[in-house]
């Protein structure tokens, strides 16, 4: 609490250090609270070299510490790499980040790489990518409708799932993912 009550520089190594290893959810969200009270243009720089020389907590919390200072010139660091990668929860962590920070002209590529994991993972990533795409609003709809005529049907199911989120962000993950599976059904069924 100190260190975000009264933020003093010597506090972000040991703040970033610390978001790397630490095993509790709520106390690393205290750590990244503390970050964001301190100055950006200190914490920044650290938590991009946390990006390139972290591993899988550290990237992940760093990600999610840039996602909430919200600093746009973090943006060319939210990597291909990131937004892909094997570990889902620096995935995951790196698409909520990136549509925080993305610029509005590079919405619509945005949209075309996170629309690759459509049909990656168990539910609980799947809504987070369906979150993020739908934050993106109107800039994900011509990726979305082009993953719709994918082979898979798995990534068709998720992809429908999120075009009606995008239409009713109330209706819900698990509700979408059902109503998709019956528009899959009933176009499969003969006529």
């Amino acid at each position: 609490m100190t260190a975000g009550t009264r933020p003093d520089p010597q506090y972000i190594d040991p703040l970033v250090e610390r978001s790397a290893i630490e095993p509790d959810f709520f106390v690393r969200d205290m750590l990244t609270w503390a970050l964001t009270r301190h100055p950006a243009e200190l914490t920044v720089p650290r938590l991009l070299e946390e990006l390139a020389v972290g591993t899988g907590q550290g990237v992940s919390q760093a990600l999610h510490s840039l996602s909430k200072i919200g600093d746009s010139s973090a943006w060319p660091s939210i990597t291909r790499d990131l937004l892909l990668s094997e570990d889902e929860e620096v995935a995951r962590t790196a698409w909520r980040a990136a549509v925080n920070l993305v610029p509005d002209e590079e919405r619509t590529a945005l949209a075309a790489t996170l629309s690759t994991q459509l049909g990656r993972g168990g539910r609980e990533l799947q809504f987070s990518l369906s979150r993020a795409l739908v934050e993106l609003g109107d800039a994900a709809s011509t990726a979305l409708e082009f993953a719709r005529g994918d082979a898979r049907p798995a990534v068709r199911e998720h992809a429908i799932a999120t075009e009606l989120l995008l239409e009713d962000p109330d209706l819900g993950f698990e509700s979408a993912v059902y109503e998709a599976k019956r528009m899959i059904a009933l176009e499969a069924s003969p006529e």
